[in-house]
């Protein structure tokens, strides 16, 4: 085990602690089918049904609009919040089974990335968003949120932490917030504020070219915008509870 502890001290990863190590070293030494499952600590599953909750949420948006049922529509915006739950708690059975591992913090930044930057990002096109400047704004949406989980995993040891261990402050919106942005989507729904209903508030405006070309975009596609611009921000700063 000290060997993979130790591993790449003089390069550009840092040594791992025995908690650390010891996980990785069951995953090295177990082998045979389904080694990987049997692996899985409580809280990873628990963080693979954040995942899957985002996952359902795509592909419940997709069927809306095949059918344009909107019990569709209702259950893609719905299974985000679900996918939150699964976040919170994951993180508590792993403190308190004291089974927190590498593996579990991959696993959790990317269920996030599937339930709070692609699935919001696909329901803001599911709703309306879809001129050629939409996508490219809910693409970056999405991308900045990669990057925002991509520097936690890297910094978040660097960052100053209280009496418990627990880090004081995010650096930059964490991406679950974007379930701020759901819940007006949810609003436009129920208000038939979507595309096929009244549309989507405040409509377009035209940067370039005629209406309805790739110079067209929806003026609320402002909100990703300003919204993936603070998660990848260093200088905002929100208390951690």
């Amino acid at each position: 085990m000290a060997d993979i502890r130790n591993r790449k001290q003089n390069g550009s990863q840092p040594a791992l602690d025995d908690a650390q190590a010891h996980a990785l070293q069951q995953y090295n030494d177990t082998e045979g089918h389904f080694s990987l499952v049997r692996n899985f600590r409580l809280a990873d599953l628990i963080t693979i049904m954040n995942g899957f909750c985002g996952v359902f949420s795509i592909f419940s948006s997709a069927r809306y609009m095949l059918s344009n049922d909107k019990t569709y529509l209702w259950y893609a915006l719905w299974f985000p919040l679900g996918g939150l739950l699964f976040d919170f708690f994951d993180g508590k059975v792993a403190r308190w089974r004291q089974s927190s591992s590498l593996l579990g913090q991959e696993l959790d930044s990317l269920a996030d990335l599937i339930s709070f930057g692609v699935a919001p990002a696909l329901l803001a096109f599911t709703v309306g968003l879809r001129t050629q400047l939409d996508t490219v704004i809910l693409t970056v949406f999405v991308c900045c949120g990669l990057a925002r989980l991509a520097r936690f995993n890297a910094t978040v040891a660097l960052v100053p932490k209280d009496e418990a261990g627990k880090s004081r402050y995010f650096e930059g919106l964490p991406i679950p917030s974007s379930l701020v942005i759901v819940g007006v989507l949810a609003l436009w729904t129920y208000n038939d504020w979507i595309i096929g209903a009244q549309g989507v508030p405040l409509g377009t405006i035209v940067l370039w070219g005629a209406k309805g070309g790739n110079g067209e975009l929806h003026k609320v596609s402002a909100i990703y915008a300003a919204w993936a611009a603070m998660m990848v921000s260093k200088t905002l700063r929100v208390p951690k509870i």
